[in-house]
């Protein structure tokens, strides 16, 4: 395939979804069959006329995975990482996730899973290494596993 419809093609999918920089120049090189050149020219295209923006990209990621999929900071800043996307553009799209409504939706998620582990003896070690999966902070974690206990 030649570098102007490589670019086409990516430019359709860049407006339907947001993309990274990365994403982008796999998707590149694997059309230009591996031409590293090229996809870098078709990846500076894109930057440059604002189809592929890593900051808009990584505040969109963060905003989707903590309100859809419950994911914490943690998680979402391993993945954002491992996107090649920078430490200070993660901060900003973690500064953009509504701390109250991510603390709510922790809470309920820990409570959910605390009425199915009922019973169980282990109940604890399993409610933290679940939520710690979901990529909380330990100190959060603990802090919702406490206020679904019951006291006394």
């Amino acid at each position: 395939m030649d570098e102007k419809k490589v670019l086409e093609r990516l430019q359709r999918q860049c407006v339907r979804s947001e993309q990274c920089t990365a994403d982008v120049r796999r998707k590149a090189l694997k059309a230009l069959e591996g031409d590293a050149e090229a996809a870098g020219r078709v990846v500076d295209a894109l930057v440059k006329d604002r189809f592929v923006d890593d900051g808009r990209y990584s505040a969109a990621y963060a905003r989707e995975k903590a309100s859809l999929q419950g994911w914490g900071s943690v998680k979402i800043r391993f993945m954002l990482r491992g996107k090649g996307i920078s430490d200070s553009l993660i901060d900003a799209a973690l500064g953009e996730i509504d701390s109250e409504k991510a603390e709510d939706k922790l809470q309920r998620l820990v409570s959910a899973r605390y009425r199915q582990l009922e019973g169980d003896p282990q109940w604890k070690l399993k409610l933290m290494k679940y939520a710690l999966g979901r990529g909380y902070a330990y100190e959060d974690v603990a802090e919702a596993i406490a206020r679904c206990q019951p006291r006394g």
